[in-house]
């Protein structure tokens, strides 16, 4: 926040605000673990106050809304107390982060409304599809997808590439390797990432390409989050807005993932459990305030 705000001032302040009209940020409302059950009104406007602060912004655009443990079910009221900043004009859309169905049954029974809800969401992992998807439809939530690339796995770097063994390199590959074990090992992957290669040949594109355009393409989803790591990924990510996939590429896709084994219950159901593999590599206090080295 405070880097995106900081820019948004150099720009104002070199007199090219303009440039900053089609300019919206999204961030995010993630309450510590250790505070789900002392949080307070009071400081939740403060977090909300101090986005807006660090910003720049007299209304935050999107806020997502994220609950670590849902056995604490005190989300629903934190959900209304942000309904409230939104009918106070602090923000524009409130969004969901990770709610499975029937926690987003719960708050929406309670009369607050998301526009969106961020999943993960991809090639590999489908989860969304067993109940959220139709929900979602319902009630006109759009689906913004992280994921979809895997944290870089979903790419020509690990086509053909034996199963790693050793440590990996970020918190991100050791995520997404759980769900490629999950979804049927390396083989299974390899397969995908084979039939992906032959499509993204048809269109002279990478597998990352691909993979991403398949999901941008399904019903609901509004938009994909991707991370870069330097500006050259800006140039190849361009690519997508030009790929249009086949009904056959298409029918290529969909036979290779029904062999695939499906992820075990509703959206990030699995990485809730605190003690199973994929949750124990969570970091769940993020607002901890890291002393300055």
């Amino acid at each position: 926040e405070q880097l995106i705000g900081d820019f948004r001032r150099a720009t104002i302040a070199a007199g090219n605000g303009a440039l900053l009209a089609p300019l919206k940020v999204h961030t995010k409302c993630v309450p510590d673990l250790a505070k789900l059950r002392t949080l307070t009104k009071r400081e939740l406007q403060e977090t909300v106050d101090r986005s807006l602060v660090r910003l720049g912004l007299d209304r935050l655009n999107l806020v997502q809304f994220h609950w670590w443990d849902t056995d604490v079910p005190r989300y629903v009221e934190i959900a209304g107390w942000l309904s409230e900043f939104q009918k106070e004009g602090k923000i524009e859309l409130l969004g969901a982060t990770n709610f499975n169905t029937k926690c987003m049954r719960e708050i929406f029974g309670s009369g607050t409304r998301f526009a969106s809800i961020q999943v993960q969401y991809s090639l590999l992992d489908n989860r969304p599809e067993k109940s959220l998807l139709p929900f979602c439809k319902e009630h006109g939530v759009k689906i913004l997808c992280y994921g979809t690339g895997a944290g870089g796995f979903l790419s020509d770097r690990w086509l053909g590439v034996a199963e790693p063994t050793g440590p990996l390199e970020n918190r991100s590959l050791v995520k997404y390797k759980l769900v490629i074990e999950d979804m049927g090992g390396w083989d299974a992957f390899q397969e995908l990432l084979s039939t992906l290669r032959r499509i993204a040949d048809r269109h002279d594109v990478d597998i990352a390409d691909v993979a991403m355009r398949a999901v941008l393409d399904w019903p609901q989803v509004s938009a994909i989050i991707v991370g870069v790591r330097h500006g050259g990924h800006l140039d190849a990510h361009s690519r997508l807005f030009g790929l249009q996939l086949t009904d056959a590429d298409r029918a290529e896709i969909d036979a290779v993932l029904a062999r695939k084994t499906p992820l075990e219950g509703d959206v990030y159901d699995l990485e809730r459990d605190r003690s199973g593999r994929h949750g124990s590599i969570m970091h769940y206090n993020l607002n901890d305030e890291k002393p300055a080295a």
